[in-house]
């Protein structure tokens, strides 16, 4: 799941990006208001994670914008302000959720696997390919109703797959969508599908992960 930090703190809005993307996520960091805005607006986000005091453009006024343009991305607010009447200002103009620095990285993590499950109207809960099932809020995967048990890389991964089921991506798209980047050796794709192949596939005797040769790979919507 691609998740944006707006952070103008550095060092924290770095932490968070590692944290997140160990748990499996996909993460973005803009560092002032109209930055976020601008990522937020034009990109495929699951989740926002929106600093308050920002500089160009306060968190208040990037979620008012969004959702006056019927923006409805998940947004969990952050604030080092503790109040209740902050919290209720960030929640009236669209907010969905609220977090006082410091907080608890596991709070953090628990509270925007929650803003995922409820965000189903955007989005399936739960990602189907035939007999396979991904549920990204739950971090689940099941063949048939046998779990099977994948590495945060792996998920995330698999998850970007189901995503883009019965099309073919390329390891470039992979690379930028769970790696976060295009710097990384393209053959890492090459092994982790390889790794996904054994659980998902091997396992069950299916042939869900395909290979397109000289174009990328396919998730068989069928499940194999």
């Amino acid at each position: 799941m691609r998740v944006l930090v707006v952070e103008d703190e550095r060092r924290m809005a770095a932490a968070l990006q590692r944290g997140l993307q160990a748990e499996g996520f996909a993460v973005d960091l803009a560092h002032d208001g109209e930055e976020g805005l601008h990522a937020a607006r034009h990109g495929d986000y699951d989740v926002v994670v929106l600093d308050i005091m920002l500089p160009r453009l306060s968190g208040y006024n990037v979620c008012k914008q969004l959702r006056a343009e019927e923006n409805w991305v998940p947004i969990l607010m952050l604030s080092a302000k503790d109040g209740e009447y902050d919290m209720a200002d960030g929640l009236d103009l669209g907010a969905d959720d609220y977090l006082t620095k410091p907080f608890s990285y596991v709070v953090l993590v628990a509270r925007l696997r929650a803003l995922l499950r409820r965000d189903s109207g955007r989005r399936p809960s739960v990602l189907v390919a035939g007999d396979l099932s991904l549920d990204p809020a739950r971090r689940r995967v099941e063949r048939g109703e046998r779990p099977i048990e994948l590495t945060p890389r792996e998920f995330a991964l698999l998850e970007f797959l189901m995503r883009r089921r019965d099309e073919v991506v390329s390891k470039s798209e992979i690379l930028e969508h769970v790696w976060d980047t295009f710097d990384t050796d393209p053959n890492v794709v090459e092994v982790y599908v390889g790794y996904l192949r054994r659980k998902i596939d091997a396992p069950f005797s299916r042939n869900a992960l395909q290979t397109v040769r000289g174009a990328g790979y396919r998730l068989a919507g069928d499940g194999g």
